[in-house]
């Protein structure tokens, strides 16, 4: 991997036709064999009946499942969430889950949290949409206080610990990385002063980015936290295409070496890992995309930008 470029990861097939156990292991084999840094699962709890939501929202395994399912498959790939909607589930619970995926995929865990935003999702969830911010950071006070403290005991005004061990800790000390979601200020700030960095979605536009990464940071500089530390995380949907796109060209879409410049581009703004999202790409979400047909240009991109091959190639 050359310093001009992030970190890259890759989405696991957990969303549509093409989210089997087999294509699952086979993606994560492939991805560590050619140097992946990391790989990631998201969270949808329902597709509305009224509809809003894209293709790739309509099936969609469980965040945390498949990313245990291929820690038995790997040895070295890191395993990301981006995102899962933390105040769905109580603290102490998510805790437990999370530490135990650190603990048996031996500390590989990055756990990237948002608050949700989808009203259908809280009501089912039985938590009030209301006061969202709020319990968001406590909940991040609560989460860092299961991981840190022994005993722990927390009392706030939405959760709640009574004086307890809870074993076991996680590998990583002090704990695992966690990376928070979201767009508007108070959710970058919040990233820079209790998370460990941010996950840019895929629908930011790539116009601001520079400015919300300044953001993240100026809430870890109000923190008096380092903001160079901190780790921006984009998830991006990449087009591949043999021939330059005619016309208006998005980020990520294009020639290999178009998407390259893309890549150092967002490097140059302080982006320290992009993963590619195939989930969300009209080529593998689509109703009339096979299982096959979606699997095959994933093959096509993990080979086209394979960090083992950058030395060489890029």
């Amino acid at each position: 991997m050359t310093g001009d470029l992030p970190l890259l990861g890759f989405g696991l097939p957990v969303s549509g036709r093409w989210a089997t156990p087999d294509t699952i292991r086979r993606t994560a084999r492939r991805a560590e064999e050619l140097g992946y840094a990391s790989l990631w699962t998201f969270q949808r709890v329902l597709y509305p009946a009224a509809g809003g939501l894209g293709p790739s929202h309509q099936s969609v395994l469980d965040p945390i499942v498949p990313l245990a399912y291929v820690a038995g498959h790997t040895d070295r790939i890191r395993l990301g969430t981006a995102t899962i909607c933390a105040p769905f589930t109580a603290p102490a619970l998510l805790a437990k889950t999370l530490v135990s995926l650190d603990v048996l995929s031996g500390g590989r865990l990055t756990a990237g949290l948002g608050m949700g935003w989808l009203s259908q999702e809280y009501a089912a969830a039985g938590v009030p949409y209301e006061r969202r911010g709020e319990r968001m950071d406590e909940y991040l006070r609560c989460l860092e206080a299961l991981w840190t403290q022994d005993p722990v005991e927390f009392a706030g005004d939405f959760y709640t610990v009574p004086r307890s061990h809870v074993a076991p800790p996680p590998v990583q000390r002090p704990h695992p990385p966690v990376l928070l979601g979201g767009a508007a200020a108070p959710a970058l700030r919040r990233a820079g002063r209790l998370a460990q960095g941010w996950i840019c979605s895929s629908r930011h536009d790539f116009a601001t980015l520079g400015a919300s990464i300044e953001t993240v940071r100026d809430g870890a500089r109000e923190a008096g936290r380092d903001p160079e530390a901190l780790q921006i995380v984009v998830r991006g949907i990449v087009d591949l295409a043999d021939d330059d796109p005619q016309g208006q060209r998005r980020p990520l879409q294009g020639t290999r070496e178009q998407v390259f410049g893309d890549l150092t581009a967002l490097r140059a703004l302080g982006v320290t890992e992009v993963f590619f999202d195939l989930n969300l790409s009209p080529r593998v979400n689509l109703p009339e995309v096979d299982a096959e047909a979606a699997l095959a240009y994933a093959d096509r991109v993990l080979e086209a930008f394979a960090p083992t091959r950058l030395p060489l190639s890029a």
